[in-house]
């Protein structure tokens, strides 16, 4: 069983993701279901690292606000965090999403009526799968081409995170770190979400697209786009384990002491 401190943590990834999801999916929902007329891609990419800040503000004293299972398994690996809590972290994180998803389909339930009628269709003109989890393009490979894609967003993610978390590099001001969290998200997006919605995130992708599988778009979430539901989850996962190793091999390892008195965080990320 969890001990009190490991459960404090958990719901905290429960309720950073819950809230980083909230804001994510209901500016795709509110831009697809009113046909572009509310929002725009920017919007979209302002308002998902806006939530990503958020959830860093939430969850950051308690958990450190991984909110993200490749994320987790990647502080295992580069920064001692216990081996122990990266399952306990990834349920809580994918959890927050399911149930963020389930409250975004609520709260534009007869939005989503208008726009399809009332059949729920995951691909296509009328197509909404898409709110809730990343699909490819038509032109886009599962493998190598979607894998590639997601490994190296989620790297540049890692190496961002890990750079801003660093004591010894140039550590933002207190209480700011969360803020540049977010503006790294925004530029990810910006710069590599053409391919398939840059969900560089296990929970973020699953955990909606869970909510879709049982909501009512049905199994097809899992085969559309060719089968492409574990592209999101396994090369976020190689992503970000290569993004901490590039960071810790080119930039980490290589700070003169003098450079700075802090300590690499060990599994904690910017509260």
């Amino acid at each position: 069983m969890p001990t009190d401190d490991t459960s404090r943590e958990a719901l905290a990834e429960f309720l950073g993701t819950c809230v980083l999801i909230l804001f994510g999916v209901g500016v795709v929902a509110q831009n697809v279901l009113s046909r572009g007329a509310a929002g725009s891609y920017l919007a979209i990419n302002l308002t998902w690292g806006l939530g990503v800040t958020m959830g860093c503000y939430v969850a950051g004293g308690v958990s450190g606000a991984h909110l993200n299972p490749a994320v987790t398994l990647a502080l295992a690996v580069r920064r001692g965090f216990p081996w122990r809590k990266v399952p306990i972290y990834t349920a809580a994180q994918v959890a927050g999403a399911f149930v963020a998803a389930a409250i975004v389909y609520l709260t534009y339930r007869e939005a989503f009526a208008a726009f399809d009628g009332g059949t729920r269709q995951v691909l296509g003109e009328l197509g909404t799968g898409g709110i809730f989890a990343t699909y490819p393009r038509p032109f886009l490979s599962t493998f190598p081409g979607g894998f590639i894609d997601q490994v190296v967003g989620t790297a540049v993610l890692m190496a961002g995170i890990l750079a801003i978390s660093d004591a010894r590099n140039i550590p933002p001001p207190a209480g700011l770190a969360p803020l540049l969290v977010g503006l790294l998200i925004v530029a990810i997006g910006a710069s590599f979400g053409f391919n398939s919605g840059y969900a560089i995130n296990p929970a973020r992708d699953l955990g909606p697209r869970l909510f879709t599988a049982v909501g009512g778009w049905g199994l097809e979430v899992f085969r559309a786009g060719n089968a492409w539901w574990w592209v999101p989850i396994v090369g976020p996962s190689v992503g970000a384990v290569l993004g901490a190793w590039a960071y810790d091999a080119m930039v980490g390892k290589r700070i003169p002491p003098a450079a700075g008195a802090g300590e690499v965080p060990t599994g904690r990320l910017p509260e």
